[in-house]
């Protein structure tokens, strides 16, 4: 079963995509139900349109990220896999943890 979830961030694409594709970043932001298993890794699909993917042989997640109005980010995320609910929790994640690198940086 899949998902799919869109939200608006207020920070530069690049900032969202950069914080996003940071492999030390994502435990901060991906749920532990998509973690778990050890072999997720990001692959970058298209660094130049910011699209990425995550996935083991359980579920996969894509994302891509666009400039939106007033300097800020629109991401849109496709999930699939078991729980396909987690498709918004994941964005408020990602969101909150790009909030807390452009305030540490």
């Amino acid at each position: 079963m899949a998902s799919h979830a869109e939200r608006g961030m207020s920070a530069p694409p690049e900032v969202v995509f950069n914080t996003a594709t940071d492999p030390d970043r994502s435990s901060a932001w991906l749920p532990e139900e998509l973690r778990r298993s050890g072999d997720c890794q990001v692959e970058v699909v298209d660094a130049e349109d910011m699209r990425a993917r995550w996935s083991t042989a359980d579920w996969s997640a894509e994302i891509d990220v666009e400039p939106a109005d007033a300097g800020g980010a629109r991401v849109r995320l496709d999930l699939a896999g078991p729980d396909h609910a987690l498709a918004d929790e994941i964005l408020a994640n990602l969101d909150r943890e790009v909030a807390d690198n452009l305030t540490a940086g």
